[in-house]
Parts: C-alpha cells; sequence; structure tokens
C-alpha cells in the first residue's frame, strides 16, 4: 500500500523540507519593512484553510478509511477511522492548550506593539518561536506521510501549509528583529522553527518504520486529518477573518477548496 522506496522518501522530504522554509521567507518580508496588505493576507490565509480542510476531509481521512476497511471491513475501518480523525483534533488541541500559539499583533508599526520595551518584545519574539516550533512537528509529519503515501494528495497539503507559514515566520520575526536589529539572528530563529517540520517528519517515520501496518497508516491519516482541520480551524481562518475589509475570507477558503479540487481532478485523471 504505501512504498518506501528511497525516490519517494526524498519526495516527501523535500516537499517537508520546502513547506517549512517558508518561515524564512516571512522574516525576509519583515527586513523589507512591507506590511503585507492585510486583505490580500486575509485572503492567503482563508485560501490556505481551505485548502488543508477540503484536502484532509475529502482525501486523507478517505485513505484512513481505506486502509482500516481493508484491514477490519468497512463498519469497523469507518469507526477507526473516525476515531482517529478525533484523536488528531483532541491531540492538537491539547498541545494549543499546554503551548498556545501567539495571535495578539505583531506589526511594528501596531501603537500597541511600539510601546513596549525592546526587551520584552524581544521576550515575545522567542516564545513566538518556541510555540510555533511545536506547532510545526505535527504539520510536518502530516506533509510527509501525505507525500510519501501520494504526491498528489502531499503537495497541495504542503503549498497550503507553506502559506500559512510565511505569517507565522513574521510573527516571529517581526519582534525579534525590533528588538535586536541582528538580521542573521532573526533568520535563524525563523530557520529553526521552520525545520521543526522536517525534524517531525523524521522522527515520527523512524518511530513508526519498525511497527509498519495497515492500523498504523490508518491511525496516521486518521491523526493527520484531525490535526489539518484544527489547525485550519483555530489559526487560519480567524487569523484571515481578523484581516478581514470585506469578503475576502469566504472567497479566499472557496478558492482554496476549489483549487485543491480541481487540481485533485487533474492529478487522478
Amino acid at each position: 500500500m504505501l512504498d518506501p522506496a528511497p525516490p519517494n522518501l526524498a519526495i516527501a522530504l523535500a516537499i517537508t523540507f520546502a513547506a517549512g522554509l517558508a518561515t524564512v521567507l516571512g522574516s525576509l518580508l519583515v527586513f523589507l519593512q512591507k506590511t503585507p496588505n492585510p486583505r490580500i493576507l486575509s485572503f492567503g490565509l482563508a485560501f490556505a484553510g481551505g485548502a488543508m480542510v477540503y484536502v484532509s476531509l475529502t482525501e486523507i481521512l478517505g485513505k484512513s478509511v481505506e486502509t482500516f476497511t481493508g484491514a477490519y471491513g468497512h463498519s469497523h475501518g469507518f469507526a477507526y477511522a473516525t476515531f482517529a480523525f478525533l484523536a488528531g483534533l483532541l491531540s492538537v488541541a491539547a498541545i494549543d492548550r499546554l503551548v498556545p500559539n501567539p495571535h495578539e499583533t505583531l506589526d511594528p508599526q501596531d501603537p500597541a506593539f511600539r510601546t513596549r520595551s525592546r526587551s520584552h518584545i524581544g521576550r515575545i519574539g522567542l516564545m513566538a518561536m518556541l510555540a510555533i516550533t511545536a506547532h510545526n512537528l505535527p504539520e510536518g509529519l502530516a506533509t510527509f506521510f501525505a507525500t510519501l503515501e501520494n504526491p498528489a494528495v502531499g503537495l497541495p497539503l504542503a503549498l497550503a501549509i507553506a502559506i500559512h507559514n510565511i505569517p507565522e515566520g513574521i510573527s516571529i520575526a517581526a519582534p525579534v528583529y525590533f528588538a535586536t536589529r541582528n538580521r542573521k539572528l532573526t533568520v535563524l530563529l525563523c530557520l529553526v522553527s521552520g525545520l521543526a517540520e522536517p525534524v517531525g517528519a523524521v522522527l515520527g517515520y523512524m518511530l513508526l518504520k519498525p511497527f509498519l501496518a495497515p492500523w498504523i497508516f490508518g491511525t496516521v491519516f486518521g491523526l493527520i486529518a484531525g490535526v489539518m482541520v484544527f489547525l485550519a480551524l483555530d489559526e487560519l481562518l480567524p487569523a484571515a477573518k481578523r484581516h478581514a475589509g470585506g469578503h475576502e475570507t469566504v472567497y479566499g477558503l472557496t478558492s482554496g477548496m476549489a483549487v485543491i479540487a480541481l487540481s485533485l481532478v487533474l492529478f487522478n485523471v
């Protein structure tokens, strides 16, 4: 079912690595001192959210059902996939509870941002980096396993995560650069956070590799679907709504779903 051949592994690692590096792109945007157009940012975040929800519910969760069904029959297979999906929702909710992802404004042009001391702003940047790094670990695992099983599913998911990682990079780089004016340190912290995705992928794969079996694959795909849906609903769509000036959120959401749907049709023709 899952081909662990080196070419597949290389593709999966490369795509996961590329998605993680999008965090560094956020730091470069901060250096240019150009605040992203809020309406474009809103559309992009909602686009990523729509893409992640669609591919998770139509493809990745379907792979979980298919895998469990092949091993245990339809009724049990659907139930086990559903439990894995719910476990994914609960696991990332627990991570979010223990290490909340920062949602406050981190725009250096914002008056509330500028009135704080540089040392306090630096601590905000460090906490943002640690929180985003923790959230990047399951994202990397999701991208890697989805691509390893089917690049046609993993590639659009990686694109959605990459779009999502750009504003995360900004949320790390803006306070760190404002506090230190050190470009190398700013890029390094964004890079460390982004590399959490391929690290999470490799660690997850190495831990699961000795136990590869249908129920493992079904569980992983169910968990991935739950994690991605939670991240989209908890982070991407609320952030998109905060930056929206009109209907950008719903336009981005539906556009993301439509593009992913059409891409999957083309991949399966």
